[in-house]
């Protein structure tokens, strides 16, 4: 069962990579946004919990003329809980700064 959580931690947090960066983001709907990505994520099985943070200070530093800009992957932090027949697995997405890439791991918290 700790593989198979763990496949279901990486799914939910590839789905969320792939289907979400690009999509239009400013200061007026970043919460809702933030709140659409995390009740994608509850509706696929074995989730327990999601949080979905984009960085403030990344969207600021992005937004153009125009008031809005793209959600880019060093924006984007994930932390999601899964729970497959007892065992329980942790996995975040982060970007880190030193590699320049959007890192994905996970943590078993109970089996």
């Amino acid at each position: 069962m700790i593989e198979k959580a763990c496949f279901e931690v990486g799914i939910k947090l590839g789905a969320v990579f792939h289907q979400f960066i690009g999509v239009p983001i400013g200061f007026e709907n970043v919460e809702t946004i933030e709140r659409a990505i995390e009740s994608c994520v509850r509706l696929q099985p074995y989730v327990v919990d999601v949080k979905v943070e984009i960085d403030r200070e990344r969207l600021r530093s992005s937004i153009s003329d125009f008031g809005y800009t793209t959600l880019s992957q060093d924006m984007l932090n994930v932390d999601v809980l899964v729970d497959v027949e007892g065992v329980r697995v942790r996995g975040v997405l982060r970007w880190v700064e030193d590699l320049k890439y959007p890192l994905m791991e996970f943590e078993v918290i109970s089996f």
